[in-house]
């Protein structure tokens, strides 16, 4: 498995930022990394996300991964990865982007929902997969997932909070990924950055206890 996500296994909480003020990212990024989240993802549906990408690579680059989300083509990623991105994130089986990847020897978490979304994904190369959305599926759809594939490793995105982030882990999950359960974007606005990383902490915490 691909260093990268190796990281992300270990420490098990992807941030996603998405919509957030571009001023507002290095900050909210030295918060988050303070809290311990593992890796934070950017999506490129949000407002100068490639030069958000890249401030936040210069930032914090050398202390956790900064990846690029909502990835819906391989040009896209290609973008993406010149901006600096170490990893990136799809909400589909989005095969042009994981071939893109391939290239460049940039890891992709290729976003997938049933079975044989999982396996095409897992056969083309992709070395860890979104189960999107997981709040709608459940843990124990992940618990149910180990019996025939327990050689693709998942993470969990969508619905996933500080009160169900074990559940998932616990279920078989090896991270999880969340935007606003996981960072306090209204903290954030008025400059309240031991808020942001309480909030931040909890999931933190909460996963940690999981993996132990």
């Amino acid at each position: 498995m691909h260093t990268i996500l190796e990281h992300i296994s270990q420490t098990g909480v992807v941030a996603i930022l998405r919509g957030v003020e571009p001023s507002l990212l290095v900050p909210l990024g030295r918060a988050l990394a303070a809290a311990g989240v593992g890796a934070i993802e950017i999506t490129l549906n949000s407002e100068d996300a490639l030069s958000g990408i890249a401030a936040l690579q210069t930032e914090l680059g050398g202390k956790l991964p900064i990846g690029a989300g909502t990835v819906m083509t391989g040009d896209a990623a290609r973008a993406a990865i010149e901006a600096g991105a170490s990893f990136v994130l799809t909400p589909h089986l989005a095969e042009e982007t994981l071939a893109v990847c391939h290239e460049t020897n940039i890891p992709a978490i290729i976003g997938v929902m049933t079975p044989s979304e999982m396996v095409r994904a897992y056969h083309l190369g992709c070395e860890m997969v979104k189960i999107f959305p997981a709040g709608t599926l459940g843990p124990n759809y992940f618990r149910e997932l180990r019996g025939p594939l327990p050689q693709i490793p998942t993470m969990a995105v969508g619905g996933v909070s500080a009160a169900n982030a074990a559940e998932f882990i616990m279920a078989g999950a090896k991270a999880v990924g969340a935007g606003s359960q996981l960072v306090d974007l209204a903290a954030a606005v008025r400059g309240d950055w031991e808020a942001v990383q309480a909030k931040a902490a909890a999931m933190v915490e909460a996963v940690r206890a999981a993996k132990i």
